[in-house]
């Protein structure tokens, strides 16, 4: 029965993958082009100077960003950087974000939950953690607090909590790594994906995030952390809400919709939520094949007790 179970996993991710490679053969000729430029070269090159592609990207440019423009690693996935008060500090991915292996999490702050923590502890947990310890990653979403909207601060709140956390502290920015997200779904579009991360610079009250993710992802996909069935469902992946208005954003319009905002320097890097291995790897092969940077991590349930994301 497991056995079974295991094959027929196994059989709908290789049916998803095909039906990628298909997709993708059919832009070989434009993703041919694509993939002939420098990627380096066009990160790097001076500022003012771009090069841009004919045919359908003909309207996206690379050129040199500001300091947060994209972090390409010297180094290798996941090594040890640094020791910080007996905390280690992690190369995140292929990039040169380096975070800590412990982080603060803010979903429940200042929420309207009986036993949330008001503003004045949460701006405590993060004196303690950051400050005086050996934190320097923030885990945060457009979308937090939940649940929000009662007595806590509205969605969003979260972020404004930790902009003034920073500013009243005078907080180097550089001593801090914040993580946020743009609410998945149909809501990611490439239009969405850069008026959603200005409202969150503007909360957050810094010029660039240095992780941006989506909440969870962009397409239909089994959502075992909320309860659902690992099984694919191919109605629930033909509903309207999916496929209506020329159905979910692609990975090409990701990726470059992505690489837009590092390259205008408004985020270091970006990575996926709450998706599985086919998400994770659709978005670092087409970004391969664009030549743009490809998502540096991926965040989910994962625990002694909690292996779901494997079999997804």
């Amino acid at each position: 029965m497991i056995l079974t179970i295991s094959l027929l996993l196994y059989l709908q991710q290789a049916t998803k993958i095909a039906a990628f490679d298909t997709s993708s053969r059919r832009r070989s000729p434009v993703a041919a082009r694509f993939a002939a430029i420098d990627r380096r070269r066009a990160i790097s090159s001076a500022a003012g100077s771009a090069v841009s592609l004919n045919g359908i990207f003909e309207n996206f440019k690379f050129g040199a960003g500001n300091a947060a423009s994209a972090a390409v690693s010297s180094g290798s996935t996941n090594e040890v950087v640094r020791v910080k008060n007996g905390i280690k500090h992690r190369r995140l991915g292929s990039s040169d974000i380096i975070v800590s292996e412990i982080g603060l999490g803010t979903q429940r702050w200042a929420s309207d939950d009986f036993n949330a923590p008001d503003e004045k502890t949460c701006g405590e947990f993060m004196d303690e953690a950051i400050l005086n310890g050996g934190v320097n990653l923030i885990d945060t979403a457009e979308q937090y607090p939940i649940p929000s909207g009662g007595n806590g601060l509205n969605e969003g709140g979260s972020e404004e909590l930790i902009g003034r956390w920073m500013k009243s502290r005078k907080v180097k920015r550089e001593d801090v790594v914040i993580a946020t997200k743009i609410t998945g779904g149909r809501n990611v579009t490439p239009r969405n994906i850069k008026l959603d991360c200005e409202g969150s610079l503007k909360r957050l009250q810094t010029d660039y995030i240095d992780v941006y993710q989506l909440h969870w992802p962009a397409r239909y996909s089994p959502q075992a952390n909320w309860g659902q069935s690992l099984k694919y469902n191919l109605d629930a992946d033909q509903d309207r809400y999916w496929r209506s208005g020329g159905g979910p954003t692609s990975f090409e319009d990701l990726c470059l919709a992505m690489e837009g905002l590092i390259q205008e320097g408004k985020i270091r890097g970006w990575g996926l939520c709450n998706d599985n291995a086919y998400g994770l790897t659709g978005c670092t092969r087409t970004a391969k094949m664009l030549g743009t940077t490809p998502p540096c991590s991926i965040q989910g349930d994962f625990s002694l007790i909690d292996r779901k994301v494997r079999s997804a």
